[in-house]
């Protein structure tokens, strides 16, 4: 009894919707193909486990491998925009110019250099996540205490020990928060990046789903994408929690 009255308090506002979805469908008598009932998306559901895992699987592979691409080129480079007043002044303007360019201009352009397959796709992820970790990064770069820097060198302490003691200190709060921001985006990058020019993958089965107008499929698939979503968010916590412990 205490296990049902947990799940309820946990999940009683999904539920709540899916009560409104399935009234909303019966009351209204909308055809299936503007929206379908959440038995249909459910039948759907359980009856391809095998499509939506595999597709869900790509589009996660894809979401990780961008979102870490991403994150370890705006840490590099606002490491080295902190260490260079000449490269501060080179990446800054083209971090800003570069982040001012929409994601789907950039995907065509992307796609006829490195070729329509899974690297465009994570590319176009790890473009969505560099910029704002870039921009983090650099902000805790710069709230290091004044003098801090000067003392360390006065005090004998060598390049890696500055690094390690007084930079990543402070680099890695706003770290985290730039791949907390960025986690649920690089799901819909990937999404976005397979919808266009992807041959599997979430986003190519939604559109797959929508062009026949299979909409049972492409509510699913939507259900699936915010699931995936999710669990990358949940893995981005848990990896927060460890590296706090660590650096800490």
């Amino acid at each position: 009894m205490s296990g049902l009255r947990t799940f309820f308090s946990r999940y009683w506002g999904v539920l709540g919707i899916l009560l409104l979805w399935q009234a909303w469908v019966s009351i209204s008598g909308l055809n299936a193909i503007v929206l379908p009932s959440p038995f249909s998306v459910a039948s759907d559901l359980v009856a391809n486990p095998a499509i939506y895992a595999g597709n869900a699987g790509k589009t996660f592979l894809v979401a990780v491998l961008g979102l870490a691409f991403g994150l370890l080129t705006g840490v590099l480079l606002s490491l080295a925009a902190w260490a260079s007043r000449l490269l501060n002044g080179l990446l800054t303007p083209l971090g800003l110019i570069f982040s001012s360019i929409p994601v789907v201009a950039l995907i065509p352009i992307l796609a006829r250099l490195l070729g329509y397959d899974m690297r465009t796709e994570v590319a176009i992820v790890a473009i969505a996540a560099f910029f704002p970790t870039f921009v983090f990064v650099g902000a805790g770069l710069k709230s290091l205490p004044p003098g801090s820097d000067d003392l360390f060198k006065v005090l004998g302490a060598s390049p890696w020990q500055r690094f390690l003691r007084l930079v990543m200190p402070a680099a890695v709060p706003n770290m985290m928060v730039a791949l907390r921001l960025t986690a649920p985006e690089a799901v819909l990058a990937a999404i976005l990046a397979e919808l266009l020019m992807g041959t599997s993958g979430l986003g190519f089965m939604f559109r797959e789903a929508a062009g026949r107008l299979a909409m049972e499929r492409a509510f699913g698939t939507s259900i699936i994408a915010t699931i995936t979503a999710v669990i990358v968010f949940g893995l981005v916590m848990s990896a927060e929690r460890r590296i706090d412990a660590l650096w800490r």
